[in-house]
């Protein structure tokens, strides 16, 4: 079971991987980070992350249609594209407060965005943390 610079290291060797971190969702602050950031700076992506991320996490409008499981993470991951580039967010379930995500920065002509999801959803759930 990978720690979370083994994870992050993982996570570097997709197709077209620039950057990836390990960021806690309730205080903005990257608890890991490898590669480069999105605007050059480590802590200003994981905190613009990470309102993304708890704007869907903490808002009814996309959890599960029906009965869902407390326990269980609303969102499993969000996916932004543009011009260049897509950022996958990887939401982690922990067995204390699950509020942390695994963000993977991909180039748009290198990666390929389907491969990177399901690698990004085995790696978080061999995470070890704590």
């Amino acid at each position: 079971m990978p720690g979370i610079d083994e994870c992050l290291l993982e996570a570097m060797r997709l197709p077209g991987a620039r950057g990836a971190a390990l960021v806690d969702w309730t205080s903005g602050l990257a608890l890991g980070s490898v590669g480069e950031s999105p605007g050059g700076d480590p802590e200003a992506s994981a905190a613009e992350a990470a309102e993304l991320a708890r704007l869907a996490a903490e808002h009814r409008a996309f959890a599960p249609g029906g009965d869902s499981d407390e326990a269980e993470l609303p969102v499993e991951d969000l996916i932004l594209s543009n011009r260049d580039s897509y950022h996958v967010l990887r939401f982690v379930w922990t067995s204390f407060d699950s509020s942390v995500f695994l963000h993977l920065w991909l180039g748009r002509e290198e990666g390929n965005l389907a491969l990177a999801r399901i690698r990004l959803g085995e790696l978080a759930g061999r995470l070890v943390l704590g």
